[in-house]
């Protein structure tokens, strides 16, 4: 039997053991288990037996999560099968992962891989005897667990994905062998079940290109830039499009290039928007991931800063209508980035950690002692919590704050949304607070899901002064302190094309 283990403060994408014990016939473990792989910085994730006996697993010893194979009866050293500056592998959230699977007795591996220098997700086949990489053309961008049913005469694919065009869907490819996959196209793929009907015109759908930026300390970061895209409209000439910039959640994480219907609610009302992939973001390697240790609160704050003045200054968007939201731990960075810095014109916290250090004392077992090393060991540290906390320095910010929480969340407890917005509205900010009635963390119900969409950007349409409206039959929103002449200002942020 194969299997990882970590312990406290560690999560499963730091420091990992790979370790083997023997059964017995009752399929109980005998004597002391042997240590295979992984140990301090390396972290070790997916281990399986392949049909030719090899142990197979992912490790990040080089710095990236590559795929590693050993032959325990030969006593040999796991051996990389395809060094390369890529991640096979993806933060441990859930059991389960399945992002590669052993073709041919181990001739091939089938695997997902992020490589930094392109937008989203990628299959590729790894040769194993010349170590070299095949990348399959498949029309998907987002991948999820493989599912691999190998015969004589057939080889059959099945797994969820999605691209920037496409929304998620259960997708099947069926070939008749290894050269057949190598040689297949988007056109071999068949949608199974689709995870929506919806079919949006090309028109509005916004393609997310991958820019890799400059950052605090003389490094650089990376984001997903989604333009705008709206084929009946323009912007006037000399207008640049208003920027929302959005942060994933976790932290540790990354940003997908997958279908979002809510991403495209944006781009095509004249937003852009900036998809940050900030230090301690997942593929990247190691050394990125790390970022994030002990700075959570500084590094993402820095790197989403950084994102916007980037745009700004290429020339790609308004400088003077910067934009930032995230959920959860995306929701902490919001807060952050608007109390510890003075570049956003407004936010927006969905569900958003206000109190890290409530967070650390009340969080579930899983994460029980994260925060140790992106913060730093708790209570020794209490007084650096407090630092980090948005909710202590709620008089800090300077621009208007829109949050929105579920009444009945156990993770990020309304109480902290509700803290922050009696101080912002206290210092006379424009704010608001949409409390949904049986939410919890995250929006389940259509109707919240939409009224959180078009309450942010009704919220932004009236603190940076553009039309935005809010269907009346959703939950009631106030925004309080809002001086009546910017209520009443507006402009589209857009123009109709005109008829050629």
């Amino acid at each position: 039997m194969a299997y990882v283990a970590w312990d406290h403060p560690n999560m499963p994408w730091d420091d990992v053991l790979l370790l083997v014990a023997d059964l017995d016939e009752a399929g109980l473990p005998v004597g002391q288990p042997k240590l295979v792989a992984g140990g301090k910085d390396t972290s070790v994730q997916q281990p399986q037996w392949g049909a030719d006996g090899a142990l197979y697993f992912v490790s990040d010893a080089s710095g990236w999560w590559n795929l590693y194979r050993t032959r325990l009866e030969q006593d040999s050293q796991p051996a990389a099968l395809m060094p390369m500056s890529a991640e096979f592998g993806s933060p441990p959230w859930l059991f389960g992962l399945h992002s590669y699977e052993v073709l041919q007795d181990g001739a091939a591996v089938l695997a997902v891989f992020d490589d930094p220098a392109a937008a989203g997700s990628q299959l590729g086949v790894i040769d194993t005897h010349t170590s070299s990489l095949t990348r399959l053309s498949t029309g998907y961008s987002s991948f999820g667990k493989l599912a691999v049913l190998q015969g004589n005469d057939s080889l059959t694919i099945v797994t969820v994905a999605g691209s920037p065009r496409s929304a998620q869907a259960l997708v099947k490819l069926q070939v008749p062998d290894l050269d057949a996959l190598l040689a297949s196209s988007p056109s071999d793929w068949q949608v199974l079940k689709p995870s929506t009907d919806l079919q949006l015109d090309p028109g509005y759908i916004s393609e997310p290109r991958s820019i890799e930026y400059p950052t605090e300390g003389g490094v650089t970061a990376f984001m997903n830039f989604y333009p705008p895209a709206n084929k009946h409209y323009e912007f006037p000439p000399g207008q640049l499009p208003a920027l929302l910039v959005k942060i994933h959640g976790g932290p540790t994480s990354a940003a997908s290039t997958q279908f979002s219907i809510s991403y495209h609610f944006w781009t095509s009302r004249g937003f852009a928007i900036a998809d940050v992939n900030y230090g301690g973001s997942t593929g990247f390697g190691r050394a990125y991931r790390n970022r994030l240790r002990g700075n959570w609160g500084v590094t993402d704050v820095d790197d989403c800063c950084a994102a916007a003045r980037y745009l700004a200054d290429q020339g790609l968007v308004d400088g003077s209508r910067l934009c930032i939201d995230g959920g959860s731990a995306g929701g902490y960075t919001t807060l952050a980035v608007l109390a510890f810095r003075d570049v956003f014109n407004a936010g927006s916290s969905h569900y958003g950690v206000a109190d890290a250090e409530l967070l650390a004392q009340h969080t579930h077992k899983f994460e029980s002692r994260y925060l140790d090393l992106l913060i730093g060991p708790y209570p020794a540290d209490k007084e650096l919590y407090q630092q980090r906390s948005p909710i202590y320095s709620a008089d800090k910010i300077s621009a208007p704050v829109a949050l929105f929480q579920g009444d009945e969340d156990k993770i990020v407890p309304p109480e902290q949304s509700v803290a922050m917005w009696q101080a912002l509205k206290a210092k006379g900010l424009p704010t608001a607070l949409m409390m949904y009635k049986g939410e919890q963390h995250g929006f389940r119900k259509a109707e919240n899901i939409r009224s959180s969409l078009e309450g942010e950007m009704y919220f932004y349409g009236q603190v940076l002064g553009f039309k935005a409206s809010y269907s009346p039959e959703l939950q009631a929103m106030t925004i309080d302190n809002l001086p009546e002449a910017v209520a009443a200002a507006g402009a589209p942020a857009a123009s109709p094309k005109e008829e050629l």
